[in-house]
C-alpha cells in the first residue's frame, strides 16, 4: 500500500483503528490486564518483550484483519520489532491495515486544567525512520481535566504545532487532546475544545489534513462539524476508561466517528488462553467495535 491507498482506507472508515501503543508508564498495567504479573518480568527489556509478545499475537491472529481493523497505532519499540519474521509495519500492511506510531513522550504536570505534552526529542529522526518503514501517520496525546479556556487553547495549539511538523515529513498526524471522563464540566469544555480546533483548522494551509482522536462527547454528534471538515481525514474516538460495552454504546450515537480503542479492545484477552479461545475473544471484540464504528 502506498500513501494514497492508505489515506483512502482511513477516509472510507470501514472499520476501526486498534491502539496497540501502550508505552513505558502504562505497560505494566496493560500486562496485568493481560494476565502477566509484575513478578513475571524484570527490567524494561523483559517488560517490553512481554508486551511485544502480546501485540504480536494480536497482529498475527486471523481475527485481526483489514476487513474490520483499518489501522493500528504502534509504540516505537513495536514498530522497530518484527511479527512473524517481518517488520511490524509491513506485517500490518500485508493484512491491509494502515500503521501509525505513537510519538508523544508523556505529559507535563497539570497547569490551567490541562497536561501538555513533554518535549518530543529527536522527533524528526523518528519520523524519518517511521516513514522509511512504511508508517502512514502518528499519534500524540495530551489531556484536558477542566474547562479552562486558556488551557484548552494551549493544548490545541501545541497539538497542531506538532501536527504541522509531522505533515512536513509527508505523514498524517492524529491529534489527541483527550478530555478526561472524570471531569464534571466536560460538556462545556468540549464546546471550547471544538471551537479551538476549528480555529486551528482554518490556519492549516490548503491541502493539508489532520486526524483527530477525541473522547466520545457528552453530547451526541457534538463533533459532527469536525467529521465533515475538509481538513480532517477522520475523527476517531478513544475509549477513555469506558468498558467495551459502554464505549461501543456511546460511540454508536456519533455519526461518522470510528473507534480507536485500546483497553476496550484488549479487556478480555489473557496470555494463558489457548489460541482458539484467544482468537474467538479477539474476534468478538473486533466485531462489536466495528459495528459501533460503522453503524451496523
Amino acid at each position: 500500500m502506498n500513501h494514497a491507498e492508505m489515506s483512502a482506507i482511513i477516509a472510507r472508515g470501514d472499520g476501526f483503528i486498534a491502539a496497540l501503543d501502550q508505552s513505558g508508564g502504562s505497560t505494566p498495567k496493560a500486562l496485568r490486564g493481560y494476565g502477566v504479573g509484575d513478578d513475571e518480568w524484570e527490567g524494561d527489556d523483559e517488560m517490553f518483550a512481554r508486551i511485544h509478545e502480546m501485540r504480536s499475537r494480536i497482529i498475527s491472529s486471523p481475527a485481526f484483519s483489514g476487513e474490520k481493523v483499518i489501522g493500528a497505532i504502534l509504540f516505537a519499540k513495536t514498530m522497530d520489532g518484527e511479527v512473524q519474521g517481518k517488520p511490524t509495519p509491513q506485517a500490518l500492511r500485508d493484512k491491509g491495515i494502515v500503521p501509525f506510531i505513537k510519538i508523544d513522550k508523556g505529559l507535563k504536570d497539570e497547569a490551567n486544567g490541562v497536561q501538555l505534552m513533554k518535549p518530543i526529542c529527536d522527533l524528526d529522526a523518528l519520523l524519518e525512520r517511521a516513514k522509511k518503514l512504511g508508517v502512514f501517520g502518528t499519534k500524540e496525546r495530551s489531556v484536558i481535566h477542566s474547562a479552562d479556556a486558556l488551557g484548552i487553547a494551549a493544548i490545541v495549539s501545541q497539538q497542531f504545532e506538532v501536527g504541522r511538523q509531522v505533515i512536513s515529513h509527508g505523514m498524517m498526524p492524529i491529534l489527541e487532546p483527550e478530555y478526561s471522563l472524570k471531569a464534571d464540566d466536560r460538556a462545556g469544555g468540549e464546546k471550547l475544545l471544538k471551537s479551538e480546533i476549528l480555529t486551528q483548522l482554518d490556519r492549516l494551509p490548503e491541502g493539508d489534513q489532520v486526524m483527530l482522536k477525541l473522547t466520545i462527547p457528552a453530547e451526541a454528534n457534538h463533533y459532527r462539524e469536525l467529521v465533515d471538515h475538509p481538513k480532517v481525514l477522520k475523527v476517531v474516538a478513544l475509549s477513555g476508561g469506558y468498558s467495551r460495552e459502554d464505549a461501543c454504546r456511546e460511540l454508536a450515537k456519533n455519526d461518522g466517528m470510528i473507534a480507536s480503542f485500546s483497553r476496550a479492545l484488549l479487556e478480555e484477552l489473557r496470555a494463558r488462553m489457548e489460541d482458539t479461545e484467544f482468537d474467538t475473544a479477539l474476534g468478538t471484540a473486533i466485531e462489536e467495535i466495528r459495528c459501533a464504528s460503522v453503524g451496523d
